[in-house]
């Protein structure tokens, strides 16, 4: 491998400069932009050469060169002040969003030989506490995330006798950790293949340099740059090769604390005689998920907005129910050989997510991210599906966590089922306060998790402590106030109770 040169990170080819808003401006900006890719270049190829071993080199080298690529389209969308225009953007046409009850429902189990699954198990659960992968935290029955999503796979692999692998797209964060974890499936009946996402350098906000002085610099100046990066890391790592090589034609895709995304044979189906190169999973936004991601009609394409790419004038119309009614799961299916053909030809250009951190020295870095779903504008077919709210069960707190670990759900090969005796097709409303946020807080402060089958809504704010075998039912609210503390005892029944800070009981 010969040393990076300047070579090895071309620029771009520069747009010619648009004459519009004055000039002078336009030309500053270009100037600025010239600048600033030619230094970020310069500090790059100094990165590179931070590494001795030419394997290792090389691999470097050319992830660089996919972010010097983001990097350069960063400055470029800045410098034109490119932004979505709002009149432009239309709710879904009917034909770009078909009814999960209109799939086929008598799919040819067959067809399962030509899947494989990819969990995207990037994250590391700080907001709950943790220091490890997410996917290891227990969160039914003793089993973990990863435990159920093996269950599931194995179960459909001896049922139908098929051969379906599973995935795993981890980050620099998570990588050892899912390595140790999975030693455990060694003999269970399922391929596992893990591979690692692009490790990015944070850029300097004021400087636009990147942050990292050599490629062996600590972990907090990097960054995983999104599940956006899962193209390109299926390429470069040579996983979609091998995909392809074993005739599987289709991917599954999902987010590892998703415990509603179970293989759904309907829908692979539907892709199969729709010939659709690529489906999003939607489902109905409800009041908890008007920040997610939705699908638009912008001038007859189908294509993703995300809440950051929203105009701060726009945010209350993005998040109203009323013009964008469903929101994306992150539940993507793909078409393998339609993908090595975008990446081989086109290329896969995702809209930039700039995504603002303070790094721990208190300075203002910048991340530049993108999202999977965003791919959907690049394939032919493409189209969502609006599917039940069961496919979508993400654990992103200790709230979703008591859900889950709760009476509400029984596990039937490693996925998660309405308990019968629920009366509601809904599941309980349920906001923990802060003293309940981080795992080992929660896990102190119940003894046993309650029964919650006739709960609809629980909200905890403040110094409490639940017994064993507590009861809740209806709408139970418990508010400890400032220098008090509420111990619920054991076997306590409570039903349209307010509980506040003397312990008095209001009936609701």
């Amino acid at each position: 491998m010969t040393p990076a040169s300047e070579a090895s990170l071309a620029v771009p080819p520069s747009e010619k400069t648009p004459r519009t808003r004055g000039v002078s401006a336009m030309h500053f900006k270009s100037a600025t932009t010239g600048v600033a890719t030619k230094n970020m270049r310069n500090e790059l190829n100094r990165l590179v050469n931070t590494v001795s071993d030419p394997t290792t080199k090389k691999a470097f080298d050319t992830e660089m060169q996919s972010f010097f690529y983001l990097f350069t389209r960063y400055l470029a969308e800045k410098a034109q002040s490119k932004e979505l225009d709002w009149d432009r953007i239309k709710s879904p046409a009917a034909e770009q969003i078909v009814p999960y009850d209109q799939l086929p429902s008598n799919p040819d189990p067959k067809m399962l030989n030509k899947l494989a699954v990819l969990k995207v198990n990037g994250g590391l659960g700080t907001s709950m506490g943790m220091t490890g992968a997410k996917s290891a935290l227990e969160v039914k029955d003793d089993m973990t995330f990863l435990d159920l999503t093996v269950r599931q796979i194995e179960h459909l692999n001896t049922t139908h006798r098929v051969d379906v692998p599973l995935i795993l797209m981890t980050s620099f964060n998570t990588h050892e950790d899912t390595l140790r974890i999975i030693k455990k499936y060694a003999n269970q009946q399922l391929r596992i293949t893990t591979f690692n996402q692009s490790r990015y350098p944070r850029i300097f906000k004021e400087s636009l340099m990147p942050c990292p002085r050599g490629a062996d610099d600590h972990k907090s100046r990097w960054y995983p740059p999104g599940h956006g990066d899962l193209y390109n890391a299926l390429l470069h790592s040579g996983v979609l090769d091998q995909l392809l090589a074993e005739g599987k034609e289709y991917l599954f895709v999902s987010n590892s604390d998703n415990l509603g995304a179970v293989v759904d044979q309907n829908i692979l189906q539907h892709m199969i005689d729709s010939q659709a190169e690529f489906i999003m999973e939607v489902t109905d936004k409800t009041k908890a998920d008007v920040k997610g991601g939705t699908l638009i009609d912008y001038e007859g394409n189908v294509q993703l907005l995300e809440i950051a790419q929203v105009p701060s004038e726009h945010v209350e119309d993005f998040k109203s129910v009323r013009k964008f009614k469903i929101f994306n799961t992150n539940n993507l299916w793909i078409n393998l050989p339609a993908l090595k053909r975008i990446m081989e030809n086109e290329g896969m250009e995702l809209e930039i997510i700039v995504n603002p951190k303070v790094d721990d020295d208190g300075q203002a870095v910048v991340q530049l991210e993108t999202a999977a779903g965003a791919a959907i504008k690049h394939f032919k077919n493409a189209h969502g599906v609006n599917v039940p709210r069961s496919r979508f069960l993400p654990v992103k707190s200790c709230s979703d966590l008591l859900l889950i670990k709760s009476d509400i759900y029984s596990l039937e090969h490693g996925q998660l089922v309405i308990n019968e005796n629920r009366m509601f097709g809904t599941t309980p409303v349920i906001k923990l306060g802060d003293h309940f946020k981080k795992i080992a807080q929660f896990q102190k402060r119940f003894k046993k998790i309650p029964k919650i089958i006739e709960l609809d809504h629980l909200t905890v704010t403040g110094d409490v402590y639940f017994g064993r075998n507590v009861t809740l039912r209806g709408t139970v609210i418990v508010v400890a106030n400032e220098g008090q503390r509420i111990d619920i005892p054991d076997g306590c029944v409570l039903e349209n109770r307010l509980l506040s800070g003397n312990l008095t009981m209001t009936e609701l």
